[in-house]
C-alpha cells in the first residue's frame, strides 16, 4: 500500500476538542491506502455531533475518476444512545455502472455485503450498522438528448466503530476506500494479493 495519496490536512484540532477525537483524526490522516485512492480533508457537516471530521475520496485510474464519496467521523464525548458508543462513521460512496449491472436485482445486496466484508477483512470491528444501496438513473433531454442513459450505484451507510486504540480508525477508512474501489470496478486488494471470491462491479471507464 502507498501512503495516503493526495491527502491534504487541514489545521490542527480546534481548542476544546477531546484528545480521543484528535487522536482518531490523526489516525485517519495517517492511514496508508491503495494507490488508486486520493483522499482530502473537507469541511465537516455541522449539527450532527459536538465534534466532526470529514474526508472526501476519489478512485482514479489513468487520470479518470471512477468513484467518489465522503466519510464523516462524528464524536459525542458522553456517548450517544442510538450509536451505542462515542463515535460514529457516516459514509457515502458512488460510481457509474455499465447497463448490464444497472438492472441486476441483486445489486443492493451485493453492494451492502461489500461494505460488511471490507470492514471484516480489515479487522475494523463495528456495531449498529445501517444504510441504503440505491440505483440512480439519469435520462437526458433537449441539447443533451444524444447522451445515453446512465445509472449510478450509491451506498450510504453508518456504523459505530469498536476500537481499542486510536490507530484502529485507520482500518475503517481502508475498508471504506476498498468499498469505493470495488464499486469502481477495480479488483479487491490486500497486501499479498487479491481477495478470492469477491467480484467487482463493471463500471463505465470514463470521467464522471
Amino acid at each position: 500500500m502507498a501512503a495516503v495519496s493526495g491527502h491534504q490536512a487541514s489545521e490542527d484540532g480546534a481548542p476544546g476538542e477531546p484528545s480521543a477525537f484528535r487522536e482518531a483524526v490523526d489516525a485517519l490522516r495517517a492511514a496508508r491506502l491503495r494507490p488508486e485512492v486520493v483522499v482530502t480533508d473537507t469541511p465537516a457537516p455541522r449539527r450532527l455531533a459536538r465534534h466532526a471530521f470529514a474526508l472526501t475520496a476519489s478512485v482514479e485510474v489513468d487520470g479518470e475518476e471512477l468513484a467518489d464519496g465522503q466519510l464523516v467521523l462524528l464524536h459525542e464525548p458522553d456517548g450517544h444512545d442510538a450509536w451505542h458508543g462515542e463515535f460514529r462513521l457516516v459514509s457515502l460512496g458512488r460510481a457509474q455502472l455499465e447497463p448490464e449491472m444497472a438492472n441486476d436485482p441483486l445489486l443492493p445486496e451485493v453492494g451492502w455485503s461489500w461494505l460488511m466484508d471490507s470492514l471484516a477483512l480489515q479487522g475494523a470491528r463495528q456495531v449498529e450498522p445501517s444504510g441504503t444501496v440505491s440505483r440512480c438513473s439519469s435520462q437526458f433531454f433537449g441539447g443533451l438528448a444524444e447522451r445515453p442513459t446512465t445509472t449510478d450505484i450509491e451506498i450510504r451507510a453508518s456504523w459505530t466503530p469498536v476500537v481499542s486504540a486510536p490507530g484502529d480508525f485507520a482500518g475503517h477508512l481502508r475498508a471504506w476506500c476498498e468499498l469505493l474501489c470495488l464499486c469502481a470496478g477495480l479488483p479487491p486488494y490486500l497486501p499479498g494479493g487479491a481477495l478470492a471470491g469477491t467480484v467487482p462491479l463493471p463500471t463505465r471507464r470514463h470521467p464522471r
